[in-house]
């Protein structure tokens, strides 16, 4: 691949994680946007990334067999239109304001992006030298996280109202007949009709772009990835037929399960911790964009510094520790702080701070989980994407301890999964062979 090649093929990725960042993110705000409109209770509302993120574990499968049937333009022009049907789905689930619905709709985006991350994070891993994918992978975060900083802004200056507090004050109150507050609600709810449908068609368009674009595919340099020179233990032994042959590999797709659970739970659930200490909605909806900027930070020292100046290795192993410390400060500092023009307790801000060394685990595990599956690397990916299931899991899991111990005792939840991307990031990717524990 020449220069010019490679540098609209990152232009055209940057592009599709600005997307994936656009429709994700947006769930940060969707969650206690459906807690009101909807009625639900924090457990209850979590299924928003639960519904979005266990397609993730049922669709990675079928999507890298699907990438390798079709290859990877096509595959990435149908994640593009399923990301369509779940926009569109969101329209008569608003007419109907029915959850169920609304579930729906957001297991068929999450069925999109597994097929465009199936694609895009193998792509951006062999694109070039497997010692500077951490880099790499690190310029399309930035895009996916800025992504993630506009998408709940925009989501909020489009569908909220500047008097819609004293519209969700009224609605606490009690003061509402039944009537007067299904009335409300009603037209609280079809407020996303619009922008979902405009959404819908952009997805379409931009998927077809893409098809039709210069975009290459990587066939033969997926099977010579793992000739390329790197840092990474090779994979010796006998000859290796199935994806369970490679520890590492099984060992990265847990680490990726944990990794991103703690990060949306990070993201998802900061804007309904905010409203447990007083900041009313119209208020919170910046912290998922603080937690994101410091995850952009993140990125940005990943990519002046790796590998030129620190190996993505060593990296990774210093974000996770970095991440255990920031999450038991999340769940035992307790000081007042203003900052940005809000006065929290301090864990909400060292919460947001977790962004800042989640950018970089992920980065990290993907090249050192992948590395020498040659033509196993497609459904090798899919095992990493199963991993992003987490997402769906973990939040569920904290709003099940929030609704009975309280919003900060849920963030528990992220402490055993620093302590297991500690363990992997210092040993567990070493392990070569599930007989002979090999190290570098």
């Amino acid at each position: 691949m020449n220069k010019k090649v490679f540098y609209i093929s990152m232009g055209i990725l940057a592009v599709m994680y600005f997307v994936i960042g656009l429709v994700s993110w947006v769930n940060a705000i969707l969650i206690p946007y459906f807690k009101i409109a909807l009625e639900l209770t924090h457990f209850q509302s979590y299924f928003v990334t639960f519904a979005f993120y266990i397609a993730y574990f049922v669709m990675a499968v079928p999507s890298g067999l699907l990438l390798n049937r079709t290859g990877y333009k096509k595959g990435i022009m149908y994640g593009f239109l399923f990301l369509s049907l779940g926009a569109l789905i969101f329209i008569p689930a608003a007419l109907m304001r029915q959850y169920a619905v609304f579930l729906v709709g957001l297991y068929c985006l999450g069925t999109g992006l597994a097929i465009l991350q199936t694609a895009a994070n193998p792509y951006v891993t062999i694109v070039g030298p497997i010692d500077s994918a951490a880099q790499r992978m690190s310029v399309m975060g930035i895009f996916n996280k800025s992504a993630g900083i506009i998408a709940p802004l925009l989501f909020a200056a489009v569908v909220f109202k500047s008097t819609d507090d004293r519209t969700f004050a009224l609605l606490e109150s009690g003061a509402l007949s039944e009537t007067e507050k299904n009335i409300i609600l009603q037209e609280l709810i079809r407020r996303v009709i619009m922008p979902y449908s405009i959404l819908a068609v952009l997805l379409v368009l931009v998927g077809f772009g893409i098809r039709y674009s210069v975009l290459p595919e990587l066939e033969e340099k997926e099977d010579k990835a793992q000739e390329q020179n790197s840092d990474l233990p090779p994979v010796a032994g006998t000859p290796r037929k199935s994806l369970l042959d490679y520890p590492y590999l099984v060992f990265g797709a847990i680490a990726i399960f944990l990794h991103v659970g703690t990060q949306v739970v990070a993201i998802d659930t900061i804007i309904n911790y905010a409203g447990s200490m007083g900041i009313g909605l119209l208020d919170a909806k910046f912290f998922p964009s603080y937690t994101l900027l410091c995850t952009i930070i993140g990125y940005l020292l990943g990519i002046l510094l790796i590998p030129r100046f620190i190996p993505q290795k060593a990296a990774l192993k210093f974000c996770t520790v970095l991440g255990f410390l920031l999450s038991l400060g999340v769940v035992f500092a307790n000081q007042p702080v203003s900052l940005f023009g809000h006065t929290a307790n301090i864990s909400i801000w060292l919460l947001a701070s977790i962004g800042f060394p989640n950018a970089l685990i992920y980065a990290g595990i993907w090249p050192l989980s992948i590395h020498g599956l040659g033509k196993l690397t497609k459904t090798g990916s899919s095992l990493l994407i199963m991993g992003l299931s987490g997402n769906a899991i973990l939040p569920l899991i904290y709003g099940a301890i929030g609704d009975q111990h309280g919003l900060r005792a849920g963030y528990w939840v992220l402490i055993p999964c620093f302590i297991y991307l500690v363990w992997f990031a210092f040993y567990g990717h070493t392990i070569n062979d599930w007989k002979r524990e090999r190290k570098q």
